[in-house]
């Protein structure tokens, strides 16, 4: 499988959902689309996970306020 954005993967879980809904998916075919929506919600959790790393990264200021150096970038520092 090609790595997909979390939005493809997303919406190609929903397809999926839809079609084994249909009641119209016979069982061969609704295994392997199983298979793949269960590789899709692996793969949008570790996007999720990764993002969520990220946003721990950002740097804040004692007001809350996120950091940011010179060229209005957030600053950020390694998870501890």
């Amino acid at each position: 499988m090609t790595q997909l954005s979390y939005e493809k993967a997303f919406e190609r879980l929903e397809q999926i959902l839809a079609q084994m809904n249909s009641g119209k998916t016979p069982l061969e075919e609704s295994l392997k689309l199983y298979e793949e929506a269960e590789k899709l919600m692996q793969a949008c959790t570790a996007a999720l996970n990764s993002a969520e790393q990220k946003i721990e990264q950002l740097v804040k200021r004692r007001s809350g306020e996120v950091a940011v150096d010179g060229q209005i970038q957030p600053c950020t520092e390694p998870l501890r």
